[in-house]
């Protein structure tokens, strides 16, 4: 170990600052670029974010998202096609620039160096060089980020790169799709039967593509819906009935109702997440409050430490879900969430739907009686993704996809330990509805009986155990917590792996004839 370590610092530390202050290097000639934001809009933001005592970045962003709103109605009036492509595109660039500075030229290189790959190369070797690009640009930022700024806050680009890894890497999906539908026929696998709808046939036009991949609705926090999806919004083309007239849906209540949910979000983030903290207020370097002080958790016990992750974590949920609640909004401002009308005889054809723009089901999620519900219902899009375009693609491997899910997120210790921990918890579930629910409840039972009331608990406890390596990322505080209420959650979840595996399946009741 001692070796590796030496050797790093020699060898492979050396030219990772060389190649650093190499692009560092080039910052002279990318700040004329950062153009759409003028010096004095800049200064405003810095004066606001001293008054309030805050970072620059956190304050632009969090003005950013809410100016989507004014600009998705500006969006909504202009004619459909060409003219909407340039104003999503360049609001997405101004946002960018607004909130990231030079940071913005990370976003439009990779997404520039993808277009030359679908111009250029066959959709089925795209279908492996665009994921790989997109992919290994957002690891780069990652490692780049940890470097740097180890357990650092810093608001960079990767949280932007982020959601833009997911475009591109389902785009070049798409296209692979729309060109084995071309060639095909009906002999088609079974991913891209699957994802049909969202075929692409040729490589887009340059103008729709920045459009999409600059989204102004969802470039700072997401969600990345479908390229199909956001054309269709740009184009009008969900507009149109199965009658085949053209009705334009009222967007009061999916404007509205997400905006509110947002700001009551932020409003408990602001003013009640901060009694209960996790991380060190000053600075995430310092060692977090339930590992220091008299409040420690080593003084608080197990009961009491389990009783403050509790609240802890699911008062923290509320910044995540003001993002994407302000973000769903945002989107249906100018029917990007809209899905359009049903299209089956049997339905109603005035039904509307607005998921597109959903990232989260708070109350669903907030009730949710087994990880698996949960995980359906928080960052819905991003779990989407996962499973249209590497589950699906990789013949069901579960491997791969813990795998993108890990490097998607970054390099931090703690995000390994939640990965590595929940199949043991979704073991436990299985084995609970194998060999407990047919003892205490029926097919027909509800969620919120006394069961269902008692699983929503303990899923969301051992979730919050799990989640702790997620939210401290470093390895020695996570451990230290979990050795704080003396790792029982594992302890729990180990011995009923134990206990249900030598219990008899229960016999299932025969049907009454």
């Amino acid at each position: 170990m001692e070796s590796l370590t030496a050797m790093a610092e020699t060898s492979l530390f050396p030219a990772i600052d060389y190649l650093i202050g190499a692009a560092y290097s080039l910052r002279p000639f990318i700040e004329p670029t950062v153009c759409l934001v003028p010096s004095a809009l800049k200064a405003q933001i810095a004066s606001i974010a001293e008054l309030v005592g805050m970072d620059v970045e956190t304050v632009a962003m969090v003005l950013g998202m809410f100016m989507c709103y004014p600009c998705g109605l500006i969006q909504s009036m202009l004619p459909f096609g060409r003219v909407k492509h340039l104003f999503s595109f360049l609001l997405g660039a101004f946002l960018l620039q607004f909130v990231l500075g030079v940071q913005w030229i990370h976003h439009l290189i990779s997404t520039l160096a993808c277009y030359l790959c679908f111009a250029l190369l066959p959709p089925s070797v795209n279908k492996y060089v665009v994921p790989s690009i997109a992919i290994g640009y957002c690891i780069v930022g990652h490692v780049h980020r940890q470097y740097i700024n180890y357990m650092g806050w810093d608001l960079d680009f990767t949280g932007a790169q982020m959601v833009l890894t997911i475009k591109l890497y389902a785009m070049a999906w798409n296209l692979y799709d729309g060109h084995l539908i071309a060639q095909a026929g009906d002999k088609l696998p079974r991913a891209t039967k699957k994802c049909s709808q969202f075929a692409i046939s040729e490589c887009p036009p340059l103008l729709n593509y920045l459009g999409y991949t600059f989204c102004f609705s969802n470039v700072l926090a997401g969600p990345a819906f479908e390229y199909s999806t956001y054309l269709a919004a740009a184009e009008g083309t969900y507009f149109v009935d199965k009658d085949g007239k053209r009705k334009t849906p009222s967007r009061l209540y999916p404007v509205f109702w997400p905006l509110l949910q947002s700001l009551l979000c932020l409003a408990v983030f602001v003013s009640i997440c901060p009694q209960f903290p996790l991380m060190n207020s000053t600075s995430p370097k310092l060692r977090p409050p339930p590992l220091e002080g008299p409040t420690s958790i080593y003084e608080l016990g197990a009961l009491k430490g389990w009783a403050f992750l509790f609240v802890s974590l699911g008062l923290n949920r509320s910044k995540y879900y003001f993002a994407w609640k302000n973000a769903q909004g945002a989107s249906n401002t100018w029917y990007c969430g809209f899905e359009g009308y049903a299209e089956e005889p049997a339905k109603d054809a005035s039904i509307e739907r607005w998921e597109h723009s959903n990232n989260v089901d708070i109350f669903r999620c907030e009730t949710a009686s087994c990880a698996q519900m949960g995980t359906k219902f928080w960052n819905k899009k991003t779990a989407l993704w996962l499973n249209r375009y590497v589950y699906a693609r990789t013949d069901g491997s579960l491997t791969m996809t813990y795998f993108m899910s890990a490097f998607w997120h970054g390099f931090y210790p703690g995000y390994y330990l939640f990965f590595l921990s929940i199949p043991l918890l979704t073991m436990c579930e299985r084995l609970g509805r194998a060999k407990i629910s047919p003892l205490l409840s029926s097919p027909g039972d509800g969620r919120f009986t006394p069961y269902g009331c008692t699983t929503i608990i303990l899923t969301h406890l051992l979730l919050a155990y799990c989640s702790v390596p997620f939210i401290f990322l470093s390895l020695e505080w996570s451990l230290e917590f979990w050795r704080g209420i003396y790792y029982s959650g594992h302890v729990v979840m180990l011995a009923f792996v134990g206990v249900c595996t030598v219990m008899p399946k229960p016999k299932l009741k025969k049907k009454e004839e």
